[in-house]
């Protein structure tokens, strides 16, 4: 992608309803619609969503495929993609645009400082979709499934809330296991290495994305583990 389509795709960000960023991981601000300072912390469903349903966020959401797919299948649920690529996200968000999906939002930003921008118990479960394994043993805390990043999402998630990991990396899904077991406030509910093999325990499994659908014509096996924070 040209430098000029990206700097286009980040300018039609900032003019969009359903996109908010924050650009400087020291300071919290929220943009919003017209580069608009906003304060989303306990107020998305006040203030965007203007209903009280439930909201689920996407952590790492790319160009947004499996919030947009349970947007379509859950139209009295909030979703919202969270991922720091500007370019994936306006993918995303044209989309929700084009189809009138009112339940759906961006969030532009680093998953590290999450808690900044969601009160406790704001969202009410986490999906995880092919995200980055970061095979380099010196960057396993950058794993969405490290214990530090579970760590931040007990800021946010109410007890019993459910984390979702959908994975083609064995390495990840191993990792993610053995981090579980030192982790007295999780427990894991459902893990299968091979999610085809059998039928799907969950519907919103058959939501396949790019990276999955490319993974799957390498024969590679589809991993899903099922996580209920139960602290307080």
């Amino acid at each position: 992608m040209s430098q000029r389509n990206k700097l286009q795709k980040f300018a039609e960000n900032l003019a969009a309803p359903n996109v908010f960023e924050n650009f400087d991981t020291k300071n919290p601000q929220l943009i919003g619609q017209h580069g608009v300072e906003v304060d989303m912390k306990g107020k998305w469903n006040e203030s965007y969503f203007k209903n009280n349903n439930p909201i689920t966020l996407e952590l790492a959401c790319g160009r947004g495929e499996y919030t947009l797919d349970l947007a379509r299948q859950y139209p009295d649920r909030n979703f919202i993609g969270v991922d720091i690529k500007g370019a994936r996200i306006w993918k995303g968000s044209h989309i929700a645009q084009e189809e009138g999906l009112t339940n759906v939002a961006f969030l532009r930003t680093k998953i590290e400082i999450i808690s900044q921008f969601f009160e406790k118990a704001e969202p009410k479960g986490i999906w995880i979709t092919f995200p980055d394994p970061f095979l380099k043993k010196s960057k396993s805390n950058r794993r969405l499934t490290s214990s530090w990043f579970l760590s931040q999402y007990k800021k946010i998630l109410p007890s019993g809330a459910i984390i979702n990991l959908k994975t083609d990396s064995p390495e990840l899904y191993e990792f993610t296991l053995e981090v579980l077991e030192t982790e007295a406030e999780y427990e894991i509910i459902y893990q299968n290495f091979d999610i085809y093999k059998e039928p799907l325990i969950i519907p919103e499994l058959e939501t396949k994305t790019w990276y999955e659908r490319s993974h799957l014509l390498d024969n590679r096996l589809i991993k899903f583990i099922q996580i209920r924070y139960q602290g307080a």
